[in-house]
Formats: structure tokens, sequence, C-alpha cells
């Protein structure tokens, strides 16, 4: 059976090199984690391990592939992983008409690059507006992903990846961390960059990079009756513009969760801990 790779510390890093499809099953099964990363799957491997997840309704998701690589990064969602995507993906949707949401969820994303190599992604929680999102294969213009296993390092990277891979039609990131004491909320968005020295022609920008607009610490007050929340750097914006891909109508704006909001989210994620 697998076993995780260790560091020299003796911390599990949550790295398992592919052996069989069975015995990395048992390993999700038994996992206390909510991420695996394994290495040396092939791409049939990789189309095996997904059969075989639908086909007996395995509720772990594939996360990142790339068949140059052949490494896999696989989610698992425990209650504490599921709260922090879905508690604030739910109280976004409250503040939007559902009626111009297509709600894609985790929906897979395969993306064939010539003949020898294939990439997917599949996000935590995800969407994008209608009708512009709504035909099948339609890449979300926002996307939440989380994480409590992985580094911040690590969600940064599939953070990129949601960017290049859906050749920048996804619009807005949001990374949601927790580390036992914390939840660190990033907002990522694309902006042009020139490149340092040139001069802002056109044939000096690059492609776009990936911009962190805001960063959000939430701790815990337990020194309180009942417990509360600090919130640190103010309120979560997301942009409408960015989001449905057009100004905003009568009576619409962008999307704000207000330090209530974002203390009542708090709650419900240390509830999981």
């Amino acid at each position: 059976m697998p076993t995780l790779v260790e560091s020299k510390q003796g911390d599990h890093l949550g790295t398992v090199r592919f052996t069989n499809v069975q015995d990395l099953l048992n390993m999700i099964d038994y996992a206390t984690r909510d991420s695996l990363t394994v290495t040396n799957i092939s791409l049939d491997r990789f189309n095996e391990i997904n059969y075989i997840r639908e086909e007996q309704g395995r509720k772990f998701r594939s996360r990142d592939y790339d068949s140059n690589s052949r490494i896999l990064i696989i989610t698992i969602p425990t209650g504490l992983h599921e709260q922090l995507h879905k508690g604030l993906y739910n109280g976004y949707i409250r503040q939007v008409h559902q009626r111009s949401w297509n709600d894609i969820a985790s929906e897979r994303f395969p993306l064939q690059q010539g003949h020898s190599r294939q990439c997917s992604k599949e996000g935590d929680s995800a969407g994008g507006p209608i009708p512009e999102r709504l035909t099948k294969g339609a890449w979300p213009t926002f996307v939440i992903e989380a994480g409590v296993s992985q580094t911040l390092r690590q969600i940064r990277i599939t953070m990129q990846r949601w960017f290049s891979m859906s050749n920048h039609e996804v619009k807005i990131v949001i990374l949601t961390k927790f580390d036992g004491t914390k939840i660190l909320l990033e907002k990522w968005e694309e902006e042009m960059v020139v490149r340092p020295g040139a001069t802002t022609t056109r044939h000096s920008l690059q492609h776009p990079q990936p911009v962190l607009r805001q960063s959000i610490t939430i701790t815990q007050n337990v020194t309180t009756n009942p417990i509360s929340y600090n919130v640190t750097r103010g309120v979560l914006v997301l942009s409408f513009r960015l989001l449905f891909l057009r100004d905003p109508g009568p009576g619409q704006g962008d999307i704000v969760f207000s330090i209530q909001a974002i203390e009542e989210y708090a709650e419900v994620v240390w509830a999981q801990v």
C-alpha cells in the first residue's frame, strides 16, 4: 500500500507515489487530511481513477492534474474543508439573482493541449453568469478554493492555474486557508503587467498576471461570551463587472461581504474544528 512521504522533521507532506488504483482508493478512505498529492500518475490511470470515482459515487475531487508532470492533487471533502468554501459561496448566492447565475460547483474542466499533454481542473465552488457561462464546458468567472492541510503556496499555485488554463476566462479566485488559529481570505484578480524598464506600448505588455487585491484575516476570540471573531482589513468586495462580464444595471452593484457576514461565516467554519 502507498505510504505518505515524510519530511526530515517527520511531518506528513501528504504526498504518495502511485502504485495501483485500489491502494490509492484505500488511502483516500482512511485519510485524515483534506488533500493528497499523488505522483507517477499516467493519463490512462488518471482516467481510470475518475471513471471508478463516478461509477462508485465517491466524493473526492481531482483538483489538479497535468499529464506532463504526472502529478494529481486530490481534494478529500472533510467537514472543515467544505465549510471553508461553501460558507462563502452560499453567502455570495444569497446576494445574486439565481436566474442570472449558473452554479458550476465542482465540475471537471479537461484541457487537451496537442496530442501528448492533458490538464484537468476541479474547483471547490465555482460559477458564472447566464447566458455567457451557461453552455457545457464554459469556464466560470468566479472560483473559490479552500485549503487546510495544503500550504498557502500550494493553493496559490492552484489559483494561478485557474487563470492560465482557462485562457483568462476565470476573473476572480478566492482562496480560503485555515491553519488552526486563523482563516486567511485572499482575493486574486488579473491585470496586465509591464516588463521592468519597458515603455507602455502594446508590444511591451505581458500576459495578464494574478494580483492579490485583498487579504483578510479572521481570528477567534475565546475570551468573550459568546465567542467573537476579529476581522482585519475590512469587508470583502467582489467586482460585479468581473463576475457578470457587464456593467451593473439599476439596483445592481459590487457584491459586498460585511464584517458581520464574515464573522458569521467564521463561526460556521470553526464549528467544524
